[in-house]
């Protein structure tokens, strides 16, 4: 029996590759960079399955190039907004991410953020090499403590339950949480469920941890960041379209609330020419949310677990 086809749309650890080599035959675009579109849509002609990644637009003109072999769309991340699911569905497609492997280190950069953002420390970093440091000066690149302060988090899942339980040790005074869901891991680190204005008006740092749905796309926005505290600091790590990204500027420079650290962005790369690059209260990071070592072998090794699994079961 002839192998199944699987087209894979970017250079990713040797691990899933050869994985995938064990059972299949596997066309890789060897590039750092995002496959082209005109070579996304040949190359993907015939193919069983496809292992892509978050930054492949995979909509009903790939699944018409792909033709009716496709079986099975294997994402490279937790989000699957770039696949229309839908269109899939209609086809018989099975979609699968990689939710489980990447929380402890989208966790962990959040919590990497939050204190750069907090301590002001790519200030201090900035000034040390512009030649600004000098004799002590008691009031110089004050940051703020996480002691005795409220952690408020949106979205209690894995990665969420992941920031609070790192930043108990800090001692924090208080964690709440908002979500449609109530999970009952939450207890284990005391966070207490509120509603979205109790949290917006009580947290002196705010994590948003959850998805992006319709409701919350745009979330934070003008009108949000006038109902949090002017001493505020606003940490997102999951999804740009979370956060208006206009009216937040203005938010910072006005004062209305007092730092923010991103790691997302909308769109991603953020131009260099936006309001939010020129502010010193906040940090941009390049979506490192998932980039260490162990956690990009075990997407990719999920990945292509995820893909097998359907192209090669039953087979002898």
């Amino acid at each position: 029996m002839a192998q199944p086809k699987v087209y894979v749309t970017r250079r990713v650890p040797a691990e899933g590759l050869e994985l995938l080599k064990k059972s299949c035959n596997v066309f890789v675009w060897d590039s750092d960079d995002v496959v082209p579109r005109a070579t996304l849509l040949e190359k993907v002609a015939g193919m069983d399955g496809l292992f892509c990644t978050i930054s492949d637009i995979i909509d009903k003109d790939v699944l018409e190039a792909a033709g009716h072999s496709l079986k099975v769309i294997g994402t490279m991340s937790v989000g699957m907004a770039h696949i229309d699911t839908r269109e899939c569905a209609k086809r018989g497609i099975e979609v699968a991410n990689t939710p489980d492997v990447a929380s402890d280190s989208a966790a962990e950069l959040t919590v990497a953020l939050l204190l750069l953002t907090t301590r002001r420390l790519v200030e201090g970093v900035e000034a040390v090499k512009a030649g600004e440091w000098s004799l002590w000066r008691p009031m110089w690149l004050l940051g703020v403590e996480s002691v005795n302060r409220t952690l408020g988090i949106v979205g209690m899942g894995r990665v969420g339950f992941g920031v609070a339980r790192r930043m108990k040790p800090f001692g924090v005074g208080r964690i709440i949480y908002h979500d449609e869901y109530q999970p009952g891991y939450a207890a284990d680190v005391g966070a207490e469920l509120v509603d979205l204005d109790t949290l917006l008006s009580e947290s002196d740092i705010l994590c948003i941890c959850c998805a992006l749905t319709p409701r919350s796309r745009n979330m934070f926005n003008a009108s949000t960041f006038a109902k949090m505290k002017k001493s505020a600091i606003l940490i997102n790590t999951a999804r740009g379209a979370i956060v208006n990204h206009d009216e937040l500027a203005k938010a910072l420079a006005q004062g209305d609330i007092a730092a923010a650290g991103l790691d997302v962005t909308e769109p991603e790369p953020l131009p260099t020419d936006h309001p939010l690059m020129s502010l010193d209260n906040c940090i941009i990071l390049p979506h490192l949310g998932t980039n260490s070592k162990e956690t990009r072998i075990n997407m990719a090794t999920n990945t292509a677990m995820n893909i097998t699994s359907v192209l090669c079961c039953g087979q002898a």
